[in-house]
């Protein structure tokens, strides 16, 4: 009688607290969303491991994080991802006629023109480089086509360098450190973790830079423009649910290198918590000029050094009215950022013109 009794119980509780497994439960959109195995692009595992998609009425998962920006793409191509992370690879993909949309930053700034603190230009004793002016005549380790190939440019364009006063050696970002321990290269440039993990584990390594404002960065969150346009709701729940998580991110730099461990394979602790730091500045999502510009200076200045075999209208690819609605609906999501210049904000039907 008094097991009888226990059960009407825990069901009357069930009942009452509405059980998600019930079967009058709405069911939430699902999505699956990529991501690159970088320390900037944390923000949606953040927001996965804290419950905000599912706040916000989302069902996300997460892809393994891609080694590139390419294979990213390309599996958002494929249908395989519905969203994703991406920077400098995207404009490859757009001039070779893919139809992309950009729907916010996972790393950037709007509110300056700059936003690169998650780069550094890394070298090792007995190189004699102090300063950026020193790289003449040296080699220098960077990913060609991605933002360390973008960073370095800038680097050298404001030390007054030309490539051709250096040796650009192009190298995946994870063999970049040994590739300085071994003496291959006298320098490396790329993004976090590489050059934290090169400080703690080469004896002697310095940063010769750290940021600097040499490009306007570049890290968007995109997807595909028939299935944002398709799913316009849905989108702008995920730019809620990301913004929040850049809100917790840059408040509690701790817990958030505890989840860095959790999703990048082989991280250490110290090695999280450093890169996290360095990131912070850089957690804007919201889009204004200085991300168009970012984007049109990146693209040109590729294409007038020959990387690049072509230029497009930066209008064609940013697709701003759900993050804008975003901003508008819920300003609380934004109270801890620097305002946006009124001379950079943009809004519906803008168009950039470029300078």
């Amino acid at each position: 009688m008094r097991r009888k009794g226990v059960v009407i119980v825990l069901t009357a509780l069930l009942l009452a607290v509405g059980a998600p497994w019930t079967s009058g439960a709405p069911a939430l959109p699902k999505i699956r969303v990529g991501i690159v195995a970088a320390i900037d692009q944390l923000g949606t595992p953040v927001a996965l491991d804290r419950g905000f998609f599912e706040k916000w009425g989302l069902d996300v998962t997460i892809a393994t994080p891609f080694p590139t920006g390419v294979d990213l793409l390309n599996a958002l191509q494929a249908g395989e991802i519905q969203m994703g992370q991406v920077g400098v690879p995207l404009i490859g993909a757009v001039l070779r006629g893919m139809d992309l949309v950009i729907l916010g930053n996972y790393s950037g700034s709007s509110s300056r023109l700059g936003g690169d603190n998650t780069m550094a230009v890394v070298s090792r004793p007995g190189t004699n480089i102090t300063s950026i002016r020193d790289l003449r005549g040296k080699r220098i380790a960077v990913s060609f086509g991605t933002i360390s190939h973008l960073y370095i440019l800038g680097v050298l364009e404001r030390a007054r360098l030309s490539v051709n006063d250096v040796t650009l050696v192009n190298t995946p970002p994870a063999e970049m450190p040994v590739a300085l321990r071994g003496g291959a290269v006298d320098a490396f440039a790329t993004w976090d973790p590489w050059p934290v993990i090169a400080l703690r584990e080469i004896p002697g390594t310095y940063e010769v830079v750290r940021g600097g404002g040499f490009i306007g960065f570049m890290g968007f969150i995109v997807a595909t423009r028939q299935w944002a346009l398709q799913n316009q709701e849905t989108v702008e729940k995920f730019l809620a649910a990301r913004a929040e998580a850049d809100q917790f991110m840059r408040a509690n730099p701790v817990k958030t290198a505890e989840i860095a461990v959790r999703w990048l394979t082989g991280m250490r602790p110290e090695v999280a918590l450093r890169g996290v730091r360095n990131n912070l500045p850089t957690l804007d999502i919201r889009i204004s000029y200085y991300n168009y510009l970012a984007l049109h200076n990146g693209m040109t200045t590729l294409h007038r050094l020959g990387f690049l075999p072509g230029v497009f209208d930066v209008n064609k690819v940013f697709h701003p009215e759900p993050m804008l609605n975003v901003m508008r609906r819920y300003p609380n999501l934004f109270s801890d950022l620097p305002p946006i210049p009124p001379s950079a904000m943009v809004g519906p039907g803008y168009v950039f013109k470029a300078p």
